[in-house]
């Protein structure tokens, strides 16, 4: 991943994100200060990952990626806009899961080669759908063992919540995976120009793919 491109944007979310984590163990607020560190782990976890598997990520993943971030833990959770805002969770809940669709979409492309696994884009795009639905489905059961276990808030109110969000889920899901059944058509509808900007950035991992880019050329 090429960080220098996103200089300014990853202190721009890290360091507010340290300055509250401290505010949080200062003021004995463990909740918050468990919730942010976590974020701040998984930026680091994210650079080590792509770093790892020569994975490079458009400008558009990463903005997208540290603005849930700093939505979700600064502004969510440290300015409690989830509790001024009734509709803040179901922004971030519907926006994640559209990413989760579009990564189980390209994590499809990488299992199933073209030479291998010659599917119609239909098919591609329900198992990407799959995929970022269970996603979703284990989030919500990770927010449930952290409140049983640690007597955390990350439901927010109850069970309605998390039917709501399994809801919203679903509908991110199926947005995410019509995005990349589209693409695989040739046809740039949703966040097909995302998709494209990924595959462009990482031509050596879906080079076996077969699947033709938006410019009608073989990968």
């Amino acid at each position: 991943m090429n960080f220098e491109c996103v200089r300014y944007l990853t202190p721009a979310v890290r360091g507010p994100l340290a300055v509250a984590s401290g505010v949080a163990l200062l003021t004995r607020q463990c909740t918050n200060a468990f919730v942010i560190i976590t974020a701040l782990i998984l930026t680091l976890l994210l650079r080590i990952f792509s770093n790892r598997f020569h994975i490079q990520l458009p400008l558009s993943f990463l903005a997208a990626i540290f603005l849930f971030l700093f939505g979700a833990q600064f502004l969510g959770e440290l300015t409690y806009f989830y509790n001024k805002f009734w509709w803040w969770d179901v922004l971030l809940s519907s926006s994640s899961t559209v990413g989760f669709g579009i990564i189980g979409f390209l994590f499809v492309c990488y299992l199933f080669p073209g030479d291998r696994y010659d599917a119609p884009p239909s098919t591609l795009g329900l198992i990407a759908f799959t995929v970022a639905l269970s996603i979703g489905a284990l989030w919500e059961i990770f927010e449930i063992a952290m409140d049983r276990i640690f007597r955390l808030n990350m439901q927010k109110s109850s069970l309605v919540d998390t039917i709501w969000d399994l809801i919203v889920d679903t509908i991110g899901a199926s947005f995410g995976a019509i995005s990349g059944f589209f693409w695989l058509k040739g046809q740039s509808v949703g966040l097909s120009g995302m998709i494209e900007e990924f595959v462009q950035n990482n031509r050596s991992l879906f080079r076996r793919l077969g699947i033709r880019s938006k410019t009608g050329k073989s990968d």
